[in-house]
């Protein structure tokens, strides 16, 4: 009779928690799409990363009826951007941000490769956490998805039309990505930048020659217990300034008082960076 009892109570057990697995799953099946008609996606070849990448295009409202030429921004973590139901914390409702200002602006979001983004986004090594393939990641970039693009879309290819932003490791390869490639990137948004994954990004700055790149800088001021993240992002505008005259105006910071290392910060401040940035 216990064998019978124990037996049972395996089975509901298991049926129990197979059931609560199905169900999640389907809750997460069911969730809505909130990505606007102006956003596709589509796989391309990484032969950088020896991958393929999904990426999300958003185009404005009146690309389809115009003969117009537009500016791009490339942003990193694009299951973040557009969508709810494949963001992680909360997304960036760039699309509809994007649609309520009428912004004459195409948006290409690039993937992160799951358990490979710290790899992909970060230009140097770390001895607890590893990474260093941005160069790759990079390289993908500029050299494979910029030129379809610039093929199959009516853009302006130029550097001082084209701007890559992200956050947090995104931030940091955004940074990064401005200083390697000052004839392709010509503004960027750094949204709490990683600089603490290395000190090698502060070398890479002081060595740099100058730079003319629009950037702006946004970062909370309780993103980290210590205010290292804004005292990180004061040592770096302090090397940028030591660039290049601070009176060019070229670069731009907000610290939000009380925001947080999340999806809300960057979401909040969308707006403002893109129309700092021209847009």
């Amino acid at each position: 009779m216990a064998k019978q009892v124990g037996l049972l109570i395996i089975f509901l057990t298991v049926t129990t928690f197979s059931f609560a697995q199905d169900f999640n799953v389907k809750i997460e099946n069911e969730k809505q799409s909130t990505a606007s008609k102006q956003v596709s996606t589509f796989i391309i070849e990484a032969p950088q990363l020896k991958t393929t990448k999904k990426i999300w295009l958003y185009l404005p409202k009146n690309y389809a009826n115009s003969t117009k030429k537009y500016p791009v921004i490339y942003m990193h973590d694009a299951q973040n951007l557009f969508d709810a139901k494949t963001s992680y914390a909360g997304e960036w409702n760039v699309d509809e941000k994007l649609d309520s200002l009428n912004a004459q602006v195409i948006v290409v979001g690039i993937e992160h490769g799951n358990e490979k983004r710290i790899e992909e986004l970060t230009p140097y090594k770390n001895p607890k956490y590893g990474g260093g393939n941005a160069d790759k990641y990079l390289d993908f970039i500029v050299t494979t998805l910029k030129p379809e693009i610039d093929k199959k879309y009516r853009t302006k290819p130029t550097s001082k039309n084209t701007t890559l932003m992200g956050s947090s490791l995104g931030g940091l390869v955004s940074f990064y990505a401005i200083i390697k490639y000052p004839e392709v990137f010509g503004k960027a948004g750094v949204f709490s930048p990683s600089f603490w994954y290395s000190n090698d990004i502060y070398t890479y700055m002081e060595k740099s020659k100058k730079n003319k790149a629009k950037i702006y800088f946004l970062c909370g001021d309780k993103e980290t217990e210590d205010n290292s993240m804004v005292l990180d992002l004061n040592k770096m505008e302090h090397l940028l300034n030591k660039n290049r005259c601070y009176c060019l105006n070229l670069n731009e910071k907000k610290i939000v008082k009380g925001g947080q290392h999340n999806e809300k910060l960057w979401r909040d401040g969308f707006v403002n960076a893109i129309t700092w940035l021209g847009y």
